[in-house]
């Protein structure tokens, strides 16, 4: 096992029972322990998501295997590697999906979920990408298949999620339309590349829709919605669409029209990330790398025709470690356009 220099215990967030926010507070532990294939990194931001407020609040527990401490995204410095983790070093800047541990100044990633810093890039802007891009590339492309040239409809497009959706469907080709809850929050997603923005509280997403498409219909939905959009979705996919459920806001249940979904031929699918297996996220983290990094290397040369700087994410607000409960009441008051970070250096 190669290791830099480290000490005994390190700071983290925590929680002794459900609840809000405020449950949280900042403890010391020993550092926590490698397996093989396993790198630990010295934590300089981590992203803060939806899934860690659920499981603050008691509804997501962690899988057996994963660290109860909070946090699924960071970026760092690898200080120490295990066996069979050897194509990382210590001293290499890296983007990690955690099984959790990511709200501390140390946490350990699986070797196959590490992605270099893209060159030029904050440690808080890539923190920022990796949940977000692991549950978009792994659903939205590797699930429903999306193609340039194909019209995709987001919804929750100015969140976490659906930011990185609408960035990568455009770096890849295809059209975008999304939903989104307020007017301030349809022009940050035309910003962001969004062909067509719906604000959903205004009126139903079928007709414009279905408008701009010709009656054609979209070829992929990215849902996070559930609940009363199920069959709303249903409505607007074109023959052979896909539609992909990655989360339940509106909702975990939905009548659902069955001969609309045999007619249209469609599938309908869906995953959650923190559940898969390693060699999955693995799987998701090679793609990433083939498809996904070439284009972030290439974001910030401002002065190149293939800039791609969109997919640079927009960090909305940071905050320092003891501030989680802070970071945790924005991320509930739905007021953020893109992401909220945790800076820990």
């Amino acid at each position: 096992m190669t290791k830099l220099s480290l000490p005994n215990e390190y700071s983290h967030v925590t929680f002794d029972k459900s609840g809000m926010a405020e449950v949280m507070y900042l403890a010391r532990s020993p550092l926590p322990v490698l397996a093989p294939g396993q790198v630990l990194i010295r934590v300089h931001a981590a992203g803060v998501n939806g899934p860690d407020v659920a499981q603050r609040k008691g509804i997501y527990p962690p899988p057996k295997e994963a660290s109860p401490i909070l946090g699924l995204e960071v970026a760092g410095e690898i200080c120490q590697v295990a066996q069979g983790a050897e194509r990382w070093n210590p001293g290499d800047k890296v983007c990690a999906l955690v099984p959790g541990g990511g709200y501390g100044e140390y946490a350990i990633a699986y070797a196959g979920h590490c992605l270099p810093v893209p060159d030029g890039w904050s440690f808080s802007q890539a923190a920022a990408v990796v949940e977000t891009f692991f549950t978009v590339w792994g659903n939205l492309f590797m699930r429903a298949g999306l193609k340039a040239g194909e019209t995709v409809l987001i919804h929750g497009a100015s969140g976490g999620i659906g930011s990185a959706a609408i960035a990568l469907a455009k770096a890849f080709g295809a059209r975008v339309i999304v939903t989104t809850g307020s007017d301030e929050k349809c022009a940050y997603c035309r910003e962001l590349g969004a062909d067509l923005a719906i604000n959903y509280r205004d009126e139903e997403f079928v007709e414009p829709v279905m408008a701009f498409t010709q009656d054609k219909g979209v070829e992929a939905v990215l849902d996070v919605a559930g609940g009363d959009f199920i069959n709303l979705n249903l409505k607007v996919l074109a023959m052979d669409g896909r539609m992909v459920s990655v989360a339940m806001q509106r909702g975990p249940k939905a009548q659902v029209d069955i001969f609309r979904i045999m007619s249209k031929r469609i599938t309908w699918t869906g995953s959650t990330l923190r559940p898969q297996s390693v060699a999955a996220k693995s799987d998701i983290a090679d793609e990433l790398m083939l498809h996904v990094w070439p284009k972030l290397q290439e974001s910030l040369k401002g002065d190149s025709k293939r800039c791609n700087s969109k997919l640079v994410p927009n960090i909305f607000a940071e905050f320092t470690l003891s501030e989680c409960v802070r970071a945790h009441e924005l991320m509930e008051s739905g007021s953020h356009r893109g992401k909220i970070v945790l800076k820990l250096i």
